[in-house]
């Protein structure tokens, strides 16, 4: 299978073209944003992110960032934290914001599907256990938002270059995860001897 190329900031189009199990690469901006940035957003609305966030993406990570010989920040680590943490935010931060991408591991639950599906958005599963990898794959710090969180809270605004994903929940309803957890159920259903 030949990877999708996406570059954030995307259209809905191009999103809607996307199927479960898809690999893309993406580049383009992309910007971090755990539980406190979440919380942040969705409580206070703050003008100076929107336009950021606008057909973006937003990445579920807990960076490791050094500063360079200039003095400028650097990604040592860029992994993936879990997603499902941010159920209660997801689907008004889509909404509000216009995001077209959730980026983290482990899938989200019924609100984030249902929030994707109506206003045309994907999650879109990172791999565990790249973070180095990953954060070669930022290419550049081009801001930083809510400092005083702490680094792996801010939200941290990247130029990023054929970062790797899986579309696990797509705009059409279709959740990898949701697949996954049924078949796995049945056969654990048929191991034990329950019909």
């Amino acid at each position: 299978m030949v990877a999708i190329k996406i570059k954030f900031p995307v259209s809905e189009d191009e999103i809607r073209r996307l199927k479960v199990g898809d690999e893309i690469l993406i580049s383009g901006v992309m910007v971090t944003g755990r539980d406190a940035a979440h919380k942040w957003m969705v409580e206070n609305h703050p003008a100076e992110v929107a336009d950021i966030l606008k057909d973006g993406c937003i990445y579920h990570c807990g960076p490791i960032v050094g500063k360079g010989k200039k003095g400028e920040y650097v990604f040592v680590a860029a992994g993936p934290t879990t997603s499902i943490r941010e159920e209660p935010f997801t689907p008004e931060v889509i909404r509000h914001y216009h995001v077209k991408g959730i980026i983290g591991k482990g899938g989200m639950g019924p609100g984030t599907l249902a929030a994707c599906k109506e206003y045309g958005a994907a999650y879109l599963h990172a791999i565990g256990g790249l973070a180095a990898e990953l954060g070669r794959r930022v290419k550049n710090v081009k801001g930083v938002y809510k400092l005083d969180f702490g680094v792996p809270e801010a939200m941290w605004v990247l130029e990023v270059e054929d970062f790797p994903a899986v579309v696990t929940m797509d705009s059409h309803g279709n959740s990898l995860h949701d697949i996954i957890e049924s078949d796995s159920g049945k056969i654990r259903n048929s191991l034990i001897g329950i019909n």
